[in-house]
């Protein structure tokens, strides 16, 4: 029997109260700026593009996606703040996300055609290119609604050459395909030069009245070879359809597309039953799975899963007094135990933890989310007090800082996610780290080797992991902690997020002091008023770019999440991850002993 935690969050201290309205203010201003950027190219786009008999990509979503389901929207933020000398890409002028479609779990990429024709940035391919990826990690459908321009030829440099650039799109259309994940392409406008090998390189095609797919459009071909043919008749749906039989499916127009889209998918088998699909049946109650009119097949899966039912097992504690859990403001120093956070985002707030009394400045715990098992690696920002177990200071007690990763903690960590392996138990990491632990008490007892450790337990691991960034993520204890460059399925993060090296305050104090050292051998000696000046300019520099819209905007975050929904995005995450069926076999390699 788990253990139920019992909460200590005192709801009613004025602390709760400031922290709770100072988060609630940032989590405004953060889905404001949100529905900005889902206007896309803004009113006056939306109307030509519907002036031209197509509907926008939000209305497209809207006709594909099941009614009253969740949509779990994935790199919203990209690009955000870049490319202002072109006017700027919202978005990154596609969209992207899961959603489920007549039951079926799927991956949606879709072209927004209001923002510079849907012409392909940079940002706009590495952002197709994650998708892509968590769809053939997780063997999840996916669908193509394409309606773009092609590469936006002013920054083709960046776009088209590199092995993680625009042509990788097509690579990984292959390469999903020859391991059986599905791909539909709806074709709902232009299709141009190399993009026009995206839709023919999935399973099925459709296309609608008045869209064009052609390799050039009729007046590059007319400069490079002379040759004038109207644009319908060079690559229209009819041509497709009649001539080239290139498309599958012509149809009149979007909303009828998209009804023969859902159609198809309707019909998808899987080749695992239950996760990610439900078949519809009439007056099954609501589950917090998904509403009704759908139901879970008999679960045929790798990882552990029993049976769920919303109101039983649903956390003790409201989801909501998260955002009372800690200051929001930049630099801010919180003291809160994490075990608050997951009793808030577990089955019944149970948990079995793990090692409970040992290296205590990280908690791990078996535990449920929405019935399927889970491991949490989570960071303890809650100062510890810990006898010392050898060297000159055995047997005194010591303070162990909260958010801080020593020795015993690493060891622990790492011994754990080797359990989890081993036992085909999926990860999830919550981070509020501030590093690994330094100076001579910590070398003394190995923190570079217990960090190796960690880091190569990580590294190797074969389960589906997930991040959570709450916090600070900072320097080699982001890495250990499941950081992007160690392949989490999915990375996600709270507004309160803070992305870096090292905090602000912390780069700004160290730069300052090689910057001043710089000046002097120059035989220029500064005030305070100056060093003060330089402190300012670096440590905003720095909060700026550990500002998690910052790294969502390089696509380092999937997506910046609401503390209290935290438990439903990891319950889809996690069906999604179960789609994949095949773990391989875990290989820890050498480890420091």
């Amino acid at each position: 029997m788990a253990d139920v935690w019992k909460s200590k969050l005192d709801a009613g201290s004025v602390k709760f109260g400031a922290n709770r309205a100072a988060m609630v203010a940032l989590l405004g201003g953060t889905l404001a700026e949100e529905d900005v950027i889902r206007e896309g190219g803004g009113a006056k786009a939306a109307e030509a593009q519907r002036a031209k008999g197509r509907l926008t990509v939000r209305d497209r979503l809207a006709l594909l996606l099941d009614p009253e389901t969740e949509w779990m929207e994935l790199g919203l933020w990209a690009a955000h703040g870049m490319y202002t000398e072109f006017g700027g890409a919202p978005g990154a002028g596609v969209v992207t996300g899961l959603g489920r479609v007549e039951g079926r779990l799927c991956m949606i990429v879709a072209n927004d055609a209001t923002v510079k024709a849907g012409a392909f940035f940079p940002m706009t391919a590495k952002k197709v290119l994650r998708a892509q990826t968590i769809a053939l990690e997780n063997r999840i459908p996916t669908l193509y609604l394409v309606d773009s321009s092609g590469v936006f030829l002013p920054l083709q440099e960046d776009v088209f050459p590199d092995q993680d650039d625009f042509g990788r799109v097509f690579r990984n259309n292959a390469v999903m395909s020859s391991l059986g994940v599905p791909q539909i392409t709806a074709i709902m406008g232009m299709c141009v030069a190399g993009g026009a090998y995206l839709p023919v390189m999935t399973d099925t095609v459709l296309m609608t009245e008045g869209s064009g797919l052609f390799l050039a459009g009729p007046a590059l071909v007319q400069a490079a070879i002379g040759q004038v043919t109207p644009a319908e008749e060079l690559g229209g749906a009819q041509m497709h359809a009649e001539i080239s039989g290139t498309v599958d499916f012509r149809e009149p127009n979007d909303p009828l597309c998209l009804a023969r889209l859902r159609s198809l998918v309707g019909k998808l088998g899987s080749r695992v039953q239950g996760p990610g699909f439900r078949r519809r049946e009439q007056g099954v109650a609501e589950t917090a799975l998904g509403p009704g009119p759908w139901t879970l097949d008999p679960p045929a899966e790798v990882f552990s899963r029993v049976a769920y039912d919303a109101a039983k097992d649903a956390p003790k504690f409201a989801a909501e007094e998260l955002y009372g859990l800690m200051d929001p403001a930049v630099g801010a120093s919180n003291s809160y135990d994490m075990r608050e956070v997951i009793a808030r985002l577990v089955d019944r707030s149970e948990f079995d933890e793990y090692k409970a009394e040992f290296g205590r400045t990280i908690v791990c715990a078996y535990a449920r989310i929405g019935g399927r098992a889970v491991g949490i690696v989570a960071n303890q920002k809650a100062n510890q007090s810990y006898t010392v177990a050898t060297g000159p200071q055995a047997g005194s007690v010591r303070t162990e800082f909260g958010g801080v990763i020593y020795t015993e903690g690493a060891q622990k960590a790492a011994r754990f996610i080797m359990d989890c392996n081993q036992q085909l138990v999926p990860l999830i990491f919550l981070h509020d780290v501030n590093g690994f632990m330094v100076g001579k008490d910590a070398e003394w007892s190995g923190i570079i080797r217990a960090g190796a450790k960690m880091v190569s337990a990580v590294s190797t691991s074969v389960v589906p992991k997930i991040t959570v960034i709450v916090g600070g993520s900072f320097g080699a204890g982001h890495y250990a902690m499941c950081g992007k460059a160690y392949d989490p399925r999915f990375l996600f993060a709270w507004p309160t997020a803070r992305y870096a090296v090292m905090s602000g305050a912390s780069a700004a104090n160290t730069l300052v002091e090689v910057r001043v050292k710089q000046m002097e051998r120059a035989g220029k000696v500064l005030s305070a008023e100056e060093k003060k000046l330089i402190y300012g300019e670096i440590k905003a520099t720095y909060d700026a770019q550990g500002d998690p819209r910052y790294g969502a905007a390089r696509l380092w975050i999937d997506a910046i999440i609401d503390p209290a929904k935290t438990r439903e995005v990891l319950m889809t995450a996690l069906e999604a991850v179960a789609l994949n069926t095949e773990v391989g076999r875990f290989n820890p390699g050498v480890l420091q002993t």
